[in-house]
């Protein structure tokens, strides 16, 4: 998985690009990438809709269990209302996420 795109180091922790898909059928899961290049965002198809706030409260559940950090180490920086956002995850280094995101796509 191209995860150098999707992820960048900042201080105290990494930031990590999605494109969200909500109201899946099924289970939240990581389902792979979305474009590729500058645009690249890691796509996660979120079961709960996208009212009143619902998938971005899920995909901070999905990420925080994910990346096994607390969900108040996860802060969505920009795209609240978009399918394109973008996530601050507090206490995650760049090699731990890559190796994480590495590890699924095995």
């Amino acid at each position: 998985m191209t995860n150098h795109v999707i992820l960048r180091a900042v201080q105290g922790g990494v930031t990590l690009a999605v494109r969200a898909l909500p109201g899946a059928k099924k289970k939240t899961a990581i389902l792979g990438l979305y474009c590729e290049g500058e645009k690249a965002r890691l796509k996660i198809a979120v079961q709960a809709p996208a009212i009143d706030g619902r998938a971005n409260s899920a995909l901070i559940a999905f990420l925080a269990d994910f990346f096994g950090i607390p969900k108040s180490s996860v802060e969505l920086m920009s795209g609240e209302l978009s399918r394109s956002k973008v996530f601050l995850l507090r206490g995650v280094t760049l090699q731990q996420a890559q190796a994480l995101l590495n590890s699924i796509s095995k």
